[in-house]
């Protein structure tokens, strides 16, 4: 067995009920805080005001889209003036993406820029970071596992991660009730990136025992309890599909991922398309490719296999299956999502500079990217 080692929160809270624990748990780590929460304030009152009902000072800060450079260096000028002894994030994974950068840039004495991959410097953070507490209320990226965070840089076409593995959270409560009752088409999306990221790191060249253990038997799972949701509101499919966003969130930030994301990082700086959506249009199709030219394609079988059981057919058609599927749920493809067809090969070409590429089973060509893109637009 070859070596490999894991990270993980400090404390994983999982299950209904458990976010009625946060104000005391965010409380005890001081007295003054930032508080990250999603575009309607509305949400995030019951925590603020049982913060400040216990004589916390927070600072409210919204965020409304996935995260870019302009909304980090805002959101962080006046995180640093505040004097915050922690950082709290109750959202969707832009959200829990903010919050984590702000945890590790606030105590950090250089620029945003130091930190950033691929288009600054990557240094490592400086500074140890604020703690962070983590709560989702979708059940899709898994930020609330994960030692990055993704940001946004329009005018580079491209987004990339501050990462630090100090930078996980001090605590992730994750509370399936948080989830219950999420829209139909942002159930869908976030829904399709959690099985991306426990499909994704199963195939995946870096895939170890431990990240093997934890997604192999949610894949199923999820797939059904997605399916269930797309019918109607269901608690237990609720409860199933934050556990399978959280195991991905593990898999990925101790594993692998591979062409879905690799392609979703250049996507998502070329165009205004939700994470989610990007992934779950890529994902049938890079499972057909994947299992065309993998080497050794008996994981991607055996996906294929989960996928057919899950949404009938045969496991030969499963990544159409599993497509047309999403397609009939309501998801757009990439082309209506704002991808044009006339960047396929640029987007190709710069996907595979990615950290996330790398661990596709096989190392994809620019011809075969151009198909999958075809495919999933």
């Amino acid at each position: 067995m070859a070596p490999f080692a894991f990270s993980l929160p400090a404390r994983i809270a999982f299950g209904r009920g458990e976010a009625q624990k946060a104000p005391a748990a965010i409380r005890a780590l001081g007295p003054r805080g930032v508080l990250v929460h999603g575009a309607n304030p509305a949400r995030a009152a019951w925590l603020l005001q049982a913060l400040r009902a216990d004589g916390a000072e927070v600072l409210p800060i919204a965020c409304g889209a996935e995260p870019t450079l302009p909304m980090l260096e805002e959101a962080l000028a006046r995180a640093k003036t505040f004097g915050a002894d922690w950082v709290a994030g109750l959202g969707g994974g832009a959200v829990l993406d903010l919050g984590k950068a702000l945890a590790g840039l606030i105590p950090a004495p250089g620029g945003i820029m130091d930190h950033l991959e691929v288009v600054g410097r990557g240094l490592p953070l400086a500074a140890p970071p604020l703690p962070y507490v983590a709560l989702p209320t979708t059940a899709g990226t898994g930020a609330e596992a994960t030692r990055n965070a993704v940001i946004g840089l329009p005018e580079h076409g491209r987004k990339v991660s501050i990462r630090d593995e100090r930078m996980l959270p001090r605590l992730a409560i994750v509370d399936p009730a948080l989830t219950d009752g999420c829209p139909r088409g942002v159930t869908l999306a976030s829904g399709l990136d959690a099985l991306a990221q426990v499909i994704e790191p199963y195939v995946s060249a870096k895939a170890t025992p431990f990240t093997d253990a934890l997604v192999r038997p949610v894949i199923l799972p999820g797939l059904r309890a997605l399916k269930r949701l797309m019918e109607e509101e269901d608690a237990q499919a609720r409860d199933t599909m934050a556990w399978t966003s959280l195991c991905g969130g593990i898999a990925l930030a101790n594993g692998g991922l591979g062409a879905v994301h690799g392609l979703a990082g250049v996507i998502g700086g070329v165009t205004t398309a939700p994470h989610g959506a990007i992934c779950g249009a890529a994902l049938g199709p890079v499972l057909a490719m994947n299992r065309d030219h993998a080497p050794d394609p008996a994981r991607v079988e055996e996906i294929c296999h989960a996928i057919a059981e899950g949404f009938g057919g045969t496991a030969a058609d499963a990544p159409q299956t599993l497509a047309s599927w999403a397609r009939a749920a309501g998801l757009p493809g990439l082309q209506a999502q704002g991808l044009d067809p006339a960047r396929h090969q640029a987007v190709a070409e710069a996907s595979l500079a990615s950290s996330s590429m790398k661990g596709n089973p096989f190392a994809p060509s620019v011809a075969q990217l151009c198909e999958v893109l075809r495919k999933a637009g």
